[in-house]
């Protein structure tokens, strides 16, 4: 069977857990985490990272140093993962949901204008697929209705919009790393701050609400409750373990770009004859080759390709449902406009296999069975 997803390893990450033992610092903000922090700064030249638990606590933390209250409006597309709207609607906001665009499947930067209100809080782009929304359009929004932006970069690591790293446009950004994502620590995911204003309540909120970060740093010399706050922070452990694929992330990202590359290339004949629709890079992004992804006609074309290909031990698969459909989208969020891509776009959507070591020949066995189920 070729797997949908293998969770990248690259062969250091046993002995970085090891070494994480050995330092008698398990819980966060050991060394490991610090070196982490430090990586992904310099890789996307943010001010400053801090890593988390999840991407989901990422974004519950951006919505809380964003002052997200009770009333408060989100504008974000439906096509995302549920986290993105949560982090919002647990601090009372109301999700207000616009439509994608059919090419890149992100937000459609045209229509957030008019979705804005008197209680607008917020914008909340999702770059699906590692591929960037359209950032200079959304910031100026941002900028002439005073809202904040907060960025679900979630499958983005390694991936830019016109040379700056994705996660590092907004107020905060949001990776995971959780293990279906290109580079992983099981379940993890990191914050991106981009004023150094907002560095010191955000080290508070990650550390139960204590100036605690401040304490190890030498700072006080004893830590005191100083704010609302929970538990964000991973084990160091997590952190070792994805240290050892930070080292390699270029390598990584190479191996996904060459795999993604070959499917483009041997997909493209079925595209030419309308029968599959393949992904679009816009020129100025640069993709991370998260997902490689197939339109079918319809539905029910793709349920039929799904089982041929589960048939031939292959597994691909569907994306999200639509937010605003889902029952708690319709209690805590109203689709703005007209539905006139997410929904038809979302069933048309197939995922194929796409993993650090997936093999030339496992793609070119997958694209021949995708060939043989168009004959």
């Amino acid at each position: 069977m070729i797997n949908f997803n293998v969770p990248p390893y690259t062969g250091k990450e046993i002995e970085y857990m090891k070494q994480a033992v050995e330092n008698q610092k398990i819980c966060g903000d050991g060394p490991f985490t610090r070196m982490c922090n430090e990586y992904i700064e310099e890789l996307t030249k943010t001010t400053k990272c801090l890593l988390t638990t999840s991407c989901t606590h990422a974004t519950e933390m951006a919505a809380f140093l964003i002052d997200i209250e009770e009333g408060d409006e989100v504008i974000l597309p439906s096509y995302t993962f549920v986290s993105t709207a949560n982090a919002f609607v647990l601090r009372g906001a109301r999700a207000v949901f616009v439509d994608i665009r059919p090419d890149t499947m992100n937000i459609d930067e045209t229509l957030i204008e008019d979705a804005i209100t008197g209680r607008t809080k917020a914008i909340a782009p999702v770059h699906y697929a590692g591929v960037g929304c359209e950032m200079d359009t959304i910031m100026d929004i941002a900028r002439r209705h005073n809202l904040a932006v907060v960025e679900d970069a979630a499958q983005g690591i390694m991936a830019s919009y016109k040379g700056k790293a994705l996660g590092t446009f907004g107020e905060f950004g949001c990776f995971s790393f959780h293990e279906t994502k290109n580079l992983s620590m099981g379940e993890g995911g990191a914050l991106l701050i981009r004023e150094a204003k907002d560095i010191e309540t955000a080290e508070i909120l990650r550390e139960k609400g204590t100036d605690r970060s401040k304490y190890y740093r030498g700072q006080v010399d004893k830590y005191r409750w100083q704010n609302q706050g929970s538990s964000y922070l991973p084990s160091d452990m997590n952190a070792a373990y994805l240290y050892a694929q930070l080292e390699l992330a270029e390598e990584i990202t190479q191996a996904r770009l060459a795999r993604w590359n070959q499917y483009l290339e041997l997909l493209t004949p079925l595209a030419r004859d309308g029968r599959i629709e393949l992904p679009f890079i816009p020129d100025h992004c640069t993709h991370n080759a998260h997902m490689f992804y197939i339109k079918t006609k319809d539905m029910d074309e793709r349920s039929r390709l799904i089982e041929h290909l589960k048939a031939k031990d292959i597994l691909a698969v569907s994306h999200y449902v639509p937010l605003h459909s889902a029952p708690a989208g319709m209690k805590y969020g109203h689709f703005h406009g007209e539905d006139k891509y997410t929904t038809k776009e979302s069933e048309r959507i197939l995922r194929l296999p796409m993993f650090y070591k997936l093999t030339a020949d496992e793609v070119e066995y997958i694209t021949d069975q995708i060939k043989e189920f168009y004959k």
